[in-house]
């Protein structure tokens, strides 16, 4: 099975949501847009996280100024040795 992806997630979303606005939603549908939108938080989440333990914050002199708890996160996850 294919691995599923934001994308292919907002695609079927956003038809849902075309058909409720125009024909309505019989109940499955409703209940398949409800999980479709939970498994793409899911994944906005994960990928957002992901960013944030990934970044390194600089001043304008080039002096890393990475907040502390981010520092802990990378260095728990072994991707940082400071």
């Amino acid at each position: 099975m294919a691995e599923t992806t934001m994308d292919t997630l907002l695609v079927r979303i956003n038809e849902l949501a075309h058909k409720a606005k125009g024909t309505g939603l019989t109940a499955e549908e409703t209940a398949e847009r409800a999980d479709l939108r939970k498994q793409y938080l899911k994944l906005f989440r994960e990928s957002f996280r992901s960013q944030v333990e990934m970044m390194q914050v600089y001043d304008k002199n080039g002096k890393e100024v990475t907040p502390e708890k981010v520092r802990q996160v990378q260095r728990d996850k072994g991707l940082r040795n400071d």
